[in-house]
């Protein structure tokens, strides 16, 4: 009878250390320098996708959630993401950490000819309007955390004569790339159909290389081109305020 007891409190002992056992693999990344080379997770058709396709073994998932399930797990060593939706990922979630190095760091903006101040002004104002109505942060949520927002012309709007030309990539998603039915689609193309619906203009858009998009501007070819624009282009082109500043952040295991 004692035997028996013996063996059963040694049992439930075994099983007491097993519950408690941490299994969490350990971090590999500790810094920015550490990320080179490693399996790298992404959300599937995003910048961070892309950044991590260049540094490592990457891994691209449609979740947050899944991507951080995979980081705790072991499945991928870090996280590459924009730095709001990590915030709000990591935020209350044990076991992973930001590291506090931005990987990167960038604005997006419009560029205008310079002869056209009175353009910079009204793209500048449709901007701070679709910024305080929430439309920018909808399709930054979209098109760079998977979230289901979808941009929808508003009805009503008074169409004015004219319309806005606009330079962009077909292959740089998801800023701007070309669909099966061979029409451009992207967060930089929904921005831009944004601003030309509170001016109440047509958009159209011009396929340019990106290495082009500034001197498509500067000739006159387009009225305007947007995304990350290096810093001595204000040389040729006005620039606009940002439609979105974000950054890249790398998510470890604590």
């Amino acid at each position: 009878m004692r035997k028996s007891i013996l063996l059963v409190l040694v049992g439930l002992a075994v099983l007491l250390f097993a519950g408690c056992r941490d299994d969490t693999p350990p971090n590999l990344v500790n810094s920015l320098e550490d990320v080179p080379g490693r399996d790298i997770g992404a959300l599937y058709g995003t910048p961070s996708a892309r950044l991590a396709s260049d540094l490592g073994i990457y891994r691209t998932y449609y979740s947050g959630d899944d991507l951080i399930s995979a980081l705790k797990i072991g499945a991928v060593d870090c996280v590459i993401m924009e730095y709001a939706v990590a915030t709000e990922l990591v935020s209350g979630t044990s076991g992973v950490k930001i590291l506090s190095e931005r990987l990167l760091e960038y604005d997006l903006r419009f560029a205008v000819p310079r002869e056209n101040a009175q353009l910079l002004r009204v793209v500048n104002t449709a901007l701070s309007a679709l910024h305080d109505n929430g439309t920018l942060r909808g399709l930054r949520d979209r098109y760079f955390a998977g979230r289901n927002y979808e941009y929808v012309s508003p009805e009503g709007v008074e169409q004015r004569p004219g319309y806005l030309t606009l330079a962009l990539p077909p292959d740089s998603p998801p800023y701007s790339f070309r669909g099966e039915d061979g029409e451009f689609y992207g967060f930089d193309v929904d921005v831009a159909r944004a601003v030309c619906d509170f001016l109440g203009v047509e958009l159209r858009i011009i396929e340019e290389e990106a290495r082009e998009l500034i001197t498509a501007v500067w000739f006159g070819r387009a009225d305007l081109a947007m995304g990350w624009l290096p810093d001595d282009v204000d040389e040729q082109v006005s620039i606009s305020e940002p439609y979105a500043d974000t950054s890249q952040v790398v998510i470890v295991r604590r």
